[in-house]
């Protein structure tokens, strides 16, 4: 018995349990699938007897992306506080950017495309599922986190299935381009920051442009007039990975916009812009064929991923942005 117990085999024991917990950790990082929306609504109505409806098919997507925060491999990983995954950041950094995508878009659905009007009633259903799902990510005590998104995902279904059930008309669900560009003005943001952020790999050094464009803009307190702004090195592979989350959840998030507003943007003319934001948001999703996300500077030996994501968001927002003047358009 003394044998085992001797230091070399302690240190065997202890060998092996960190590369079960390396090898767990590698398998609990793999990203979820691209899935179709459309395909994916449709085998839905088919099993539930429901039809295809205006929004039921983003409703169907938003409920999807949802749940893979909590049934991809290992599950909900950014409140865990066990080993391996309270080691790990890049895929907790991966489910925020899920994460903000989805509240950014049940926000919208709550206040705008369920809305016919400003002075018209919230849907009861989308009123208790969104606040759900702004619960702080990092709690684990009860209630967690994932029983407080799994709780606003029930209620996206319970909000599904009014949407085609002709008996009721509190379900709604308004495909209209104003509707549809408040939601877009708001992912522009998100996009501009994230893409900010990773620029911000190999520092930057710009201009304080807050009050460019009103002569008679203030601010509560100045800032300085030339900003150095530079990504720690400890962020560097957080902000790639939620950029890449982020990416992920908001494709699908268009796609479904492509099946649910396709009358608004053949109207527009507006179906090819989208598809080409698809496209940009799609090259995110490529394989990482590094170990590490690589920082090399600029135009340095090494390669720069956080500039490459940068590169295709940056675009993916400028198509965004042209495609709300778009729908701005009589």
């Amino acid at each position: 018995m003394q044998r085992f117990l001797s230091p070399k085999w302690i240190a065997t024991y202890l060998a092996a349990f960190f590369l079960l917990l390396w090898i767990v950790s590698l398998f609990w990082s793999v990203e979820p699938e691209l899935f179709e929306p459309r395909e994916l609504a449709a085998q839905q109505a088919q099993l539930r007897n429901e039809k295809v409806v205006p929004g039921y098919t983003m409703t169907t997507t938003l409920i999807a992306v949802s749940e893979s925060l909590l049934n991809k491999s290992g599950g909900y990983l950014s409140n865990d506080v066990l080993p391996p995954s309270v080691l790990m950041d890049d895929m907790p950094s991966w489910e925020f950017g899920v994460l903000e995508m989805t509240r950014d878009l049940s926000l919208a659905m709550r206040k705008d495309l369920s809305r016919s009007q400003s002075q018209s009633l919230e849907n009861p259903n989308l009123t208790k599922a969104q606040p759900l799902f702004n619960n702080n990510h990092l709690d684990w005590l009860l209630p967690s986190a994932e029983s407080r998104y799994q709780e606003g995902i029930d209620y996206l279904y319970l909000y599904r299935t009014t949407l085609s059930d002709i008996q009721q008309n509190q379900g709604q669900f308004y495909a209209r381009a104003d509707n549809l560009r408040d939601w877009l003005k708001q992912v522009e943001k998100r996009l501009g920051s994230l893409s900010q952020r990773l620029s911000a790999s190999v520092g930057q050094d710009r201009l304080d442009t807050s009050l460019a464009g009103d002569a008679q803009a203030s601010q509560s307190t100045p800032t300085a007039r030339h900003l150095v702004d530079k990504t720690s090195w400890w962020q560097l592979d957080n902000n790639f990975y939620e950029a890449r989350g982020a990416s992920w959840a908001l494709l699908h998030f268009l796609k479904a916009v492509e099946a649910d507003f396709a009358d608004v943007l053949e109207k527009k003319n507006a179906r090819i812009s989208l598809q080409q934001i698809v496209r940009e948001l799609e090259a995110t999703q490529e394989p990482i064929w590094s170990p590490f996300i690589l920082n090399g500077s600029g135009f340095g030996l090494l390669a720069n991923h956080s500039l490459v994501m940068a590169n295709y968001i940056s675009r993916a927002n400028a198509a965004l942005i042209e495609l709300s003047e778009l729908l701005n358009q009589g």
